[in-house]
């Protein structure tokens, strides 16, 4: 199986890859459109993809292309992110003076950065600044990415574990051209629109409330060419073809104009 990932050999989203899949095939993609795109080609068989961050919060761009590309959700995973420092061979800890790495990670590494005097500078992955480093070879600068990375790249570790909080998590999402039936313990994910009305909101999520089901996830992002009006993405604990929900997202259609299933799937946690 073949699974396509945003970043260089090495990233935190590979890592996930093989954590969730197992012994899978790995395809780097220099950006998530390009995991997306790969799959809708029929160059992977699935992407995993990285939705939120448990502190640096929800990854727009992704909910975008999810409503963006027909692929379904058809798994979870949560991965514990632990950052490391790395620098060339022999540096001393005490040379660093700037940090590269993906704006995520630097955000997640934001105090002990500030307190350390260091300097952040974005890259384009975790995994891909410590390569560039490699390449570029300067000794006061160092690289924010997983031990495996630095491993890869046989560079150094100065110190493990520098994220600001220990509980430091990344949700991700597989995605693949074919819908799954879920069994037991399962989640979905759905984006839908309302009329800009008054009470809209409320009623669209009595649906749910009404039923019992338990909503983990609500996200709203602009509706593009449409100022002011919004798409609302909501994850609920459920199949779609449990009774239940079945009865919410029919109830729900008669508020939404338009409505979509973006995938039921094991739920993970």
């Amino acid at each position: 199986m073949k699974i396509a990932f945003q970043g260089e050999a090495g990233a935190y989203s590979e890592q996930a890859v093989f954590e969730y899949f197992g012994a899978a095939q790995t395809q780097p993609c220099e950006s998530f459109d390009a995991a997306f795109d790969s799959v809708v080609r029929g160059n992977s068989d699935a992407a995993l993809i990285p939705i939120e961050n448990s502190l640096a919060g929800s990854i727009h761009q992704n909910y975008d292309l999810l409503l963006r590309h027909h692929l379904h959700i058809v798994g979870e995973y949560f991965l514990r992110v632990r950052h490391c420092l790395i620098a060339l061979p022999e540096v001393k800890q005490s040379e660093i003076t700037k940090a590269i790495s993906h704006p995520q990670a630097l955000g997640q590494c934001a105090a002990y950065l500030r307190a350390r005097g260091i300097q952040a500078e974005a890259a384009y992955d975790t995994a891909g600044s410590v390569k560039m480093l490699r390449k570029l070879g300067a000794r006061h600068v160092a690289a924010i990415a997983s031990k495996r990375a630095a491993e890869l790249y046989q560079m150094q570790i100065l110190e493990e574990g520098i994220e600001d909080n220990p509980e430091n998590y990344t949700r991700f999402l597989a995605v693949q051209p074919q819908a799954v039936l879920p069994q037991g313990n399962a989640k979905t994910s759905i984006v839908f629109t309302l009329k800009n009305q008054p009470g809209a909101l409320f009623k669209a999520l009595s649906v749910f409330a009404l039923r019992d089901i338990d909503l983990t996830k609500i996200e709203s992002r602009p509706l593009q060419g449409q100022p002011w009006e919004y798409l609302f993405y909501i994850d609920f604990l459920g199949s779609a073809a449990d009774d239940a929900s079945k009865r919410a997202l029919e109830h729900l259609s008669e508020y939404a104009p338009m409505l979509r299933v973006l995938g039921s799937y094991p739920r993970f946690m």
